[in-house]
């Protein structure tokens, strides 16, 4: 199979929320299949989904990959595992959380496991889409058919979202 542009979504709000983000990039870095390509700035964001928690750091990054999109979030997850994320109640904090955001340009759907690419919310978070708007202004989300730079991100959710450092390379 030949190498796809993959999108992942990276937050943290738990521990030194930093160094979980680089190193999950670490790790995904490490993997035969997967060529880290580059990485958005990181930013601070307000939890989304359930207010009463620590504040985010995101950032988005594309990678290269071989592995299929199974594959790759049965990876993502064991990642998040491996810089201690623990199981808890959706939107809760976490150590790490990794989203698959777009696989090259593909549309896919299934229950089992649950997958969804493009991540069914990019459109509503502008914790996801400006950090990606930095990486990929021209990429087409393929359900829409906009560009991310042509997404109205401002409109998206109320969060407020800051720069908060470099991006990890």
């Amino acid at each position: 199979m030949d190498r796809l542009n993959v999108y992942l979504g990276l937050g943290s709000n738990m521990g030194n929320r930093a160094d979980n983000i680089a190193d999950g990039i670490s790790l995904l870095s490490v993997q035969p299949d997967i060529s880290f390509m580059e990485c958005s700035s990181i930013y601070e964001t307000e939890p989304w989904g359930y207010a009463n928690q620590p504040y985010f750091l995101n950032c988005a990054i594309r990678i290269r990959t071989s592995q299929n999109p199974i594959e790759l979030l049965a990876l993502v997850k064991s990642v998040e595992t491996m810089v201690g994320r623990e199981p808890s109640f959706r939107y809760g904090p976490r150590s790490l959380d990794i989203d698959i955001l777009f696989y090259g340009d593909q549309v896919i759907s299934c229950e089992t496991p649950d997958l969804h690419i493009p991540h069914p919310r990019i459109l509503e978070r502008s914790f996801v889409l400006i950090p990606l708007l930095e990486i990929a202004p021209t990429l087409v989300h393929p359900s829409s058919g906009i560009e991310i730079q042509d997404i109205p991100y401002s409109d998206t959710s109320q969060t407020a979202i800051k720069k908060w450092g470099i991006p990890i390379h």
